[in-house]
C-alpha cells in the first residue's frame, strides 16, 4: 500500500462503517434504510481508484472495505436487541459475499471498458456490480429457498418472508423482494448521479498526479 492509496482506503472504510450504522434507520414505510443511500458510494470510490491508480489499487481498496465490513458484522453480532443480534448470521454472510463479489466484478468490468468514453466504464461497471450486489445480498440474507444456515438463523430473518403488496401497491410477494427492488432503484439512481463527482474527482486527482 502506498500513501496515494490511503485516502481511497479511508473513504471506503468510512462508507462501510456509515452504511452499517445507517442501515438501522428505516424510511419510506420500511422499504429502505438510510444505509441504502451511502453504500452505493463504495462503487464511486472503487471506480475513482481504478481510473486514477489502476486495477491493483482498486482491489486493495475493495479488500480494505471487505475487512471493515467483517469487523462491523462481528461487532453487530454481539449487540443483542429485543429480536436477536443486530446483525444476524445470514445478513452478515450475505453482506460479505455480495460486497466482495460485486466490487471485484465492478473492478473487472471497469478495466475492460476503461479505454472508451469517460462515463462508460464507471456507469456500466457500477450498474453491473450494483445488480449483482442486490441479487446476492437479498437472496443469501433473506430468501426462503436458502436453507443451509439452519432454523435458528432463519428465525432471525423470518419477518422478511411475510407476504406484502409489492412496493406497497402491487401483488403479494415476500417482503424481501420489495426491499431488494427498492434498494436496486436507489443504486440505479446513484450510479447516474455519481458520474458527476466521478468526473470532477478524477480530473482533480489526475491533474495533481501529473504535477507531482
Amino acid at each position: 500500500m502506498t500513501r496515494t492509496h490511503l485516502p481511497g482506503i479511508i473513504a471506503m472504510a468510512a462508507i462501510v462503517v456509515a452504511s452499517n450504522i445507517l442501515v438501522q434507520f428505516i424510511i419510506l414505510d420500511g422499504l429502505l434504510t438510510w444505509g441504502a443511500f451511502t453504500y452505493p458510494l463504495a462503487f464511486l470510490v472503487t471506480d475513482v481508484m481504478n481510473r486514477v491508480y489502476g486495477v491493483g489499487a482498486a482491489r486493495k481498496v475493495v479488500l480494505a472495505g471487505f475487512v471493515t465490513g467483517i469487523i462491523c458484522s462481528l461487532i453487530g453480532s454481539q449487540i443483542m436487541l429485543e429480536y436477536g443480534p443486530a446483525v444476524p448470521l445470514r445478513i452478515a454472510v450475505g453482506s460479505g459475499i455480495a460486497f466482495l463479489a460485486a466490487q471485484m466484478t465492478d473492478v473487472s468490468v471497469f478495466n475492460r471498458l476503461r479505454s472508451g468514453r469517460w462515463w462508460r466504464a464507471p456507469l456500466v461497471s457500477t450498474l453491473v456490480g450494483s445488480a449483482l450486489d442486490t441479487v446476492l445480498f437479498f437472496t443469501i440474507a433473506f430468501s426462503a429457498s436458502i436453507a443451509i444456515f439452519g432454523p435458528d438463523a432463519n428465525a432471525a430473518i423470518s419477518w422478511a418472508w411475510d407476504g406484502v403488496p409489492f412496493m406497497t401497491i402491487g401483488p403479494l410477494v415476500p417482503l424481501w423482494v420489495s426491499l431488494a427492488f427498492a434498494d436496486w432503484l436507489v443504486k440505479l439512481s446513484l450510479a447516474l448521479i455519481a458520474l458527476i463527482p466521478f468526473r470532477l474527482i478524477v480530473v482533480r486527482l489526475t491533474t495533481k498526479t501529473s504535477h507531482a
